[in-house]
């Protein structure tokens, strides 16, 4: 269920997207990007924030131009926003959050 990908940027560092299950809520999925200096620590670094069973496998579902623009521009280089129900549904509409406010909404729940 967890589709994911990845991408190398010029410069040597990745961009990793992945799209988890909500955390709290069971329903639904959100897509998470995480910058780093490779594929191993951008992992580290969602699991340090207590997602323990984060997993990239293949690059079936890598971060688009515009996301990768999203996280570059973003000061911790980890964000996320609901996953599409669909293919064909517009992503557009919501805006990504620092990866801090889903946290502390799964905490709330």
């Amino acid at each position: 269920m967890a589709a994911g990908g990845f991408c190398k940027l010029p410069h040597g560092s990745v961009v990793v997207a992945l799209n988890l299950p909500s955390p709290g809520s069971g329903a639904g999925s959100v897509r998470v990007l995480v910058h780093a200096q490779n594929r191993a620590r951008a992992l580290t670094r969602l699991r340090n924030l207590g997602l323990r069973a984060v997993y990239l496998r293949g690059n079936a579902a890598p971060p688009s131009p515009d996301e990768v623009t999203a996280v570059l521009h973003h000061p911790d280089g980890l964000i996320w926003r609901t996953a599409p129900d669909t293919a064909a549904q517009d992503l557009s509409v919501e805006l990504w959050h620092p990866i801090r406010s889903l946290l502390r909404r799964t905490a709330q729940s």
